[in-house]
């Protein structure tokens, strides 16, 4: 049987099919990295390179000991930026680019579905080079951590990632519509999102209004959250208490995975109706 052109796409909203499709898609970002050797060195040894610069820096200038901790804590955290720049917000561009993204949006799967299966596989892969960050500056520059919860810990970095992981979902679909220039935003927003963030240095050095409106990027809290639990002087250099950073993560992760879904509707209705995405929208 011969289906009409304009028959309307089916698709699978099972949960078996959902987890299928996260499991699926996941694979090829843990399999894959691990293939590219390349990948590798760029995600790992460059961010550790400007991390080692900064700690030299505080070096220099007799600044207290956590603050080296607090640079290698922001330079593993630059993997998982990164990760979520170019191989999330960027990817769903690529994948029309090199024709894929027809076949994902004609496929039963959920496209919610393939976009954690991206995210959980670039999390677990970005996981392990953050650790090989940590481990390294931790060996060669003497860095003591003092971990005050372990529970709250793996709360704040667990929440943390799916609030930045959920951010990256919402920019794949932005970026797809924004068309060739997702390329020139990805880099653009690089720098300044490392020095609003307070990758090197203690968010509250801003003051508050300044640190409250970079806290709408979840490394943000997050950074601030993992330094609070794991230095002795986290809590003295803290922004906001650590359990307050946590709820804010949990709404942010909320917003940001509610707003990719109402895009990626957005999305599918605009191919399914115009027959194509172009890289510039009327």
């Amino acid at each position: 049987m011969t289906t009409h052109p304009m028959t309307p796409i089916t698709r699978d909203l099972s949960w078996r099919m959902f987890f299928r499709t996260i499991v699926a898609r996941s694979y090829p970002r843990i399999i894959g990295q691990s293939r590219e050797r390349t990948w590798i060195f760029f995600e790992t040894f460059l961010p550790f390179l400007a991390t080692v610069g900064y700690i030299y820096v505080y070096r220099a200038i007799n600044a207290p000991e956590d603050y080296i901790g607090f640079v290698v804590v922001g330079g593993a955290m630059t993997a998982f930026w990164l990760n979520v720049m170019w191989l999330m917000a960027s990817q769903l561009y690529w994948e029309k680019e090199n024709g894929n993204l027809a076949l994902f949006i004609m496929s039963p799967a959920s496209l919610m579905a393939i976009l954690f299966g991206m995210a959980l596989g670039g999390m677990l892969a970005t996981t392990l080079r953050a650790g090989v960050i940590i481990v390294l500056g931790s060996l060669l520059f003497g860095i003591k951590f003092v971990v005050v919860d372990f529970l709250q810990l793996f709360t704040v970095f667990v929440v943390t990632m799916a609030a930045l992981y959920g951010l990256g979902m919402l920019l794949s679909s932005l970026f797809l519509l924004w068309g060739r220039e997702a390329w020139q935003i990805s880099l653009t927003l690089q720098e300044p999102i490392y020095f609003v963030s307070g990758f090197y240095f203690p968010v509250k050095s801003f003051g508050f209004v300044t640190a409250a409106v970079s806290s709408l990027i979840p490394l943000t809290l997050g950074m601030d959250a993992m330094r609070q639990l794991v230095f002795a002087s986290g809590k003295a250099l803290g922004f906001i208490s650590v359990t307050h950073e946590i709820a804010v993560l949990i709404v942010l992760a909320f917003v940001f995975i509610l707003a990719a879904k109402f895009w990626v509707n957005y999305m599918i209705r605009l191919a399914v109706k115009e027959g194509t995405l172009t890289d510039r929208r009327r």
